[in-house]
């Protein structure tokens, strides 16, 4: 993969890579019908191209599937989809350079967020943290899924009316 994605991670870029919800779940490690019920209950909506009816796709950024990985994580270590809710939503305050950075610690109930190896520490001496996970490590493992995986080049100029709609669908 030429360009990075992590470089072009603004929800409708031009040129950005977007990726159908096949190749997302594949990066992920989820099934379709998880991320089908994660997009239709607003936890993780695609960021580029949302589906729009039959016949339509939801194109996810790199971004939204790194985000995807980490609930699916964050659920394998039994963690409420309530409390994921929050720290999704938290996430995606987060600058990118910021995410790289950050590692999640849980107790099995509360998500805490660590920025720095000293943070980590005072939440391990409170006697808090029970797991973590290192976002930049799970960066780099959805980066080498994806360098392997097809994506889709946004058009430079995407005009939204019926006919142009038409034709992308048709493939003209």
């Amino acid at each position: 993969m030429a360009n990075s994605d992590s470089d072009n991670i603004q929800s409708g870029q031009p040129g950005q890579l977007g990726y159908r919800g096949a190749i997302a779940c594949s990066a992920a490690g989820i099934s379709y019908r998880q991320l089908d019920y994660w997009a239709r209950t607003s936890l993780i909506e695609p960021s580029i191209r949302n589906a729009t009816g039959s016949g339509t796709s939801r194109l996810y950024s790199f971004r939204d599937i790194l985000v995807l990985k980490i609930v699916k994580r964050l659920l394998d270590t039994g963690i409420s989809l309530q409390n994921i809710r929050t720290a999704v939503e938290h996430l995606r305050g987060a600058g990118t350079a910021d995410l790289a950075n950050l590692t999640l610690m849980s107790d099995g109930a509360s998500i805490y967020e660590c920025a720095s190896p000293d943070d980590v520490i005072d939440l391990l001496k409170g006697g808090q943290g029970v797991f973590g996970i290192a976002i930049g490590s799970v960066w780099r493992e959805v980066e080498g899924s994806l360098a392997e995986l097809p994506s889709e080049n946004l058009p430079l100029q995407e005009s939204n009316d019926e006919l142009s709609t038409r034709r992308r669908l048709k493939g003209a």
